[in-house]
């Protein structure tokens, strides 16, 4: 049964993925300025899936156990917000907005992981690299604003 879950789940984040597909980085995104630790391009995609592995996996070990309501209404929430920053970020070029969406991310993956800790440790330890990357990214996104205060105000 849980292979059935984690496909269901792992359905969901290739979902939340997709608008990366229609909200490419582009000109726009390298012509700002960043900071000399954002990662490489090959990166992200990497990362993307590897997590994307980890969480499902998560959801999947929780769905079938006797407490999952709150963890896994956390789970939808996080997907949700993680689906809508690129094409705020990338499509509508909102830095600020993207930024603030990634605190809500942030706060959305670290309750899902507290929750997930509850019921089931495995679970609860496959979504710290999330909570790391989710704050690496809102980092990005934060210093990103920072460096292109013009950008990020034309665009406000």
């Amino acid at each position: 049964m849980t292979i059935l879950f984690f496909i269901v789940f792992f359905s969901a984040c290739i979902a939340a993925g997709l608008p990366a597909n229609f909200f490419p980085t582009g000109e726009w995104y390298k012509s700002l300025a960043k900071p000399p630790w954002v990662p490489p391009d090959w990166v992200f995609p990497i990362v993307w899936l590897t997590l994307y592995c980890f969480i499902s996996y998560a959801a999947a070990r929780v769905a079938i156990g006797p407490e999952m309501s709150l963890g896994l209404a956390f789970w939808a929430l996080q997907i949700s917000l993680n689906t809508l920053w690129t094409p705020v970020f990338f499509g509508l070029r909102r830095i600020k907005h993207g930024f603030y969406i990634l605190v809500a991310l942030w706060l959305s993956v670290a309750a899902t992981m507290v929750c997930f800790f509850a019921v089931d440790t495995i679970a609860g330890v496959l979504f710290v690299p999330y909570v790391i990357w989710v704050s690496i990214a809102g980092a990005l996104n934060l210093a990103v604003w920072r460096l292109n205060p013009e950008e990020a105000e034309r665009m406000s």
